[in-house]
């Protein structure tokens, strides 16, 4: 038995040390609408794949839409896809799985598989969704967790203990960038949930029908390049998101060179800052807000001091090159660990043999 257990465990440690470690990461199907959190995903991938390791994008059903129409023909060819259901996955001891916090029914699943098992956290008001009172990550097998903003940790931390975190912050794409060109009377409208940015917009036309011509923009459905190039357009953004845990939209918009008006969410960005948007505790008044910006955009009366924080926060955003880099450097610690943890097993069986 023992020589059995010794043999599996080279054959472990060879394959880690050869980068041939399946590294599965499960994604959810959005049946082909853009999602900056599957994106976040396949970027992480991507970046692991061009370094030489072997990731594998895990999907429950095997009809799966994929992201070759708004997020690229090359992230649905070149990265290996699997499905879940109706086919017999072999996970190794030396293999790794990345679940999202929101599929708590698969971690209750793969509990005694003896592989690394990882939580990826993009949304920290999803962690409890599928767990039952007082469960824990860690009682499920899993010790590691990634998340994408320091406040995001901090909130983790307070509640699953006994997991250790990691900090990888999404990138801006290189796609969003200012144009030339005067921006038009555009708005662009960017909500989680579809009801606000609707209410939002039949508000302000009811309360200021002097203002009929000017376009609101539902930035939902678009493809990124149809994103960003709308975006470019626009003088002014609106977000409204209570449980966003990053921002993406914002920051975006801020790189394109378009202000920001947003509701602020219940979990600050670290990013956010009172010279940076036009940033509103309440709902209900984002209309007067918009009113008010756009009577001070036709005057042109606002204040440079927004643009140039503006730059300033966008200068400080973590780029794709840092982005790749940190993944790289994150895996690259979680396989030697698990290398030197095989090896020391090794040793021990070897010493007793």
């Amino acid at each position: 038995m023992n020589q059995e257990n010794i043999s599996n465990l080279e054959k472990s440690i060879q394959t880690l040390k050869n980068k041939k470690s399946k590294i599965y990461f499960i994604v959810q199907d959005t049946k082909g609408h853009a999602k900056a959190s599957i994106t976040y995903i396949y970027e992480m991938a991507m970046s692991l794949l061009n370094s030489g390791y072997n990731p594998i994008i895990l999907h429950e059903k095997p009809d799966y839409t994929g992201v070759a129409s708004w997020l690229g023909q090359d992230y649905a060819d070149k990265l290996p896809h699997k499905s879940i259901e109706g086919q017999n996955l072999e996970i190794s001891p030396e293999d790794f799985i990345i679940i999202p916090e929101l599929y708590g029914f698969v971690m209750n699943q793969i509990t005694k598989l003896p592989c690394g098992k990882i939580v990826l956290s993009q949304a920290y008001d999803h962690i409890l969704e599928t767990l039952q009172p007082g469960e824990n990550w860690n009682q499920l097998g899993f010790y590691k967790c990634i998340t994408t903003s320091e406040s995001q940790k901090e909130y983790l931390e307070n509640v699953m203990k006994g997991i250790s975190f990691d900090i990888i912050p999404p990138f801006i794409s290189n796609s969003f960038k200012q144009q030339s060109k005067p921006p038009k009377p555009i708005i662009a409208v960017h909500s989680r949930e579809q009801r606000d940015g609707v209410n939002l917009i039949k508000q302000f036309y009811l309360k200021f029908p002097q203002y009929r011509w000017v376009t609101f923009r539902d930035m939902r459905g678009l493809t990124p390049t149809e994103f960003a190039n709308t975006l470019q357009d626009c003088f002014l953004s609106v977000w409204i998101d209570e449980e966003s845990a990053y921002g993406t939209f914002p920051l975006e918009s801020m790189k394109s060179g378009v202000p920001v008006l947003g509701l602020v969410p219940n979990m600050v960005p670290m990013w956010m800052n009172e010279d940076n948007g036009l940033w509103v505790n309440n709902k209900i008044q984002m209309a007067d807000f918009v009113a008010d910006f756009l009577q001070n955009w036709l005057e042109d009366n606002v204040s440079e001091s927004v643009y140039e924080s503006m730059k300033t926060t966008v200068e400080s955003l973590t780029t794709k090159e840092m982005f790749e880099t940190k993944v790289v450097e994150l895996f690259d610690s979680y396989i030697t660990k698990r290398l030197e943890s095989f090896e020391e097993q090794l040793n021990k069986l070897e010493t007793t043999e």
